[in-house]
């Protein structure tokens, strides 16, 4: 590694994503199966009992075959973390940097201000990501344009006790997978899956340079776990995250629509970058065009390496996928990119 800091400087250096290709090899698993439910821009998913319930702005929504999506709860904040108890008491984090347990305000440690991410441990022990020291969890995109790494690990013991900050200097986690104690970490910024120990905070990387960038985690029947990534890497934005003045000019001059940063959505407004790499052939947008948004879900398996995946590509519409969940052979998706959520079935077969 050094040795290629050394050769960068006369050489220059290179910008490599990581291919869609192995287990992520790309399909329209995502854009091919009917809609559950439409509602906007649906975020966090969680199965209650027989019911699974889903986060929309400021309310979180019971969603069933049968009937419309119906509120459940409406908060004066947006809802950006849900987490289930042992004893089934429902935890909410909002963008307000408040933290509710079964409708009771918990105390948090003053610089605790932007949940991005709630799980609880088999023994009840409460594990809470924190996205970053400066943004709230809707300035993600302005966190990343800055270079963030200041998101924290933090847990409350099953006891109630106060909460403890257990590691720092996280590149925005954004997703939380309990195991043995210790927790699994989706730092959205290195692109990677990292390991906390539950003790000490030690940190060891478990799977790293994936192509994009990864958001909440959820635990899988067979022991595995699926991950959902939010958003696509691709060679403008890395360029883009290595001039520090043009980002500075560009945060400062362009509404944060319209960035060259990943978004949940795209092809919305004339006005949005890249759409030169749109690229159009008699009418048809190829689904391998350079995108800022795209729909894509892995499934770990028990050593939280990845078996295959679900696409929405580049000329899809369930993009900006942030949470997945699985319930009785179903895999639920919530695309907020896509205005719905999913439900699969075969995930046993690897769709």
């Amino acid at each position: 590694m050094i040795l290629d800091l050394l050769l960068d400087i006369f050489r220059g250096k290179a910008l490599t994503i990581p291919p869609l290709d192995g287990a992520f090899r790309p399909n329209t698993k995502l854009d091919d199966e009917p809609v559950l439910a439409t509602l906007s821009e649906p975020d966090n998913l969680l199965v209650d009992g027989q019911r699974l319930l889903a986060s929309s702005g400021n309310a979180i929504y019971s969603i069933t075959l049968a009937a419309e999506p119906a509120v459940v709860e409406h908060f004066q904040s947006p809802v950006t973390a849900l987490a289930l108890s042992p004893s089934g008491e429902l935890t909410v984090g909002l963008e307000s940097g408040e933290l509710l347990l079964a409708d009771r305000e918990v105390s948090l440690p003053a610089d605790l201000r932007c949940i991005t991410a709630l799980a609880y441990a088999d023994d009840g022990t409460l594990w809470l990501a924190n996205g970053s020291d400066e943004h709230a969890p809707s300035q993600w995109a302005a966190d990343l344009m800055k270079k963030g790494a200041s998101g924290s690990l933090w847990k409350r013991d099953a006891n109630g006790s106060a909460f403890r900050k257990v590691a720092g200097d996280i590149a925005f986690p954004y997703g939380l997978h309990p195991i043995d104690g210790d927790v699994l970490v989706s730092e959205g910024w290195r692109h990677q899956l990292a390991r906390f120990d539950g003790s000490t905070g030690n940190r060891s990387t478990v799977l790293a340079h994936l192509p994009g960038y990864p958001s909440r985690l959820s635990p899988a029947a067979d022991g595995g776990a699926w991950l959902a990534l939010f958003a696509p890497r691709n060679r403008l934005i890395e360029f883009v995250l290595q001039e520090k003045r043009y980002r500075e000019d560009m945060i400062g001059q362009v509404p944060p629509a319209y960035w060259i940063a990943p978004a949940l959505a795209s092809n919305r407004s004339f006005l949005e970058p890249l759409q030169c790499g749109g690229i159009r052939t008699m009418g048809i947008h190829k689904p391998w065009s350079p995108s800022r948004s795209y729909g894509l879900v892995a499934k770990l398996d028990k050593n939280m390496q990845p078996l295959f995946s679900l696409h929405s590509r580049a000329n899809g519409t369930r993009h900006g996928v942030c949470s997945v969940a699985e319930k009785d052979g179903r895999l639920f998706v919530a695309s907020k990119g896509g205005d719905c959520v999913l439900a699969l079935d075969a995930i046993a077969g690897g769709f």
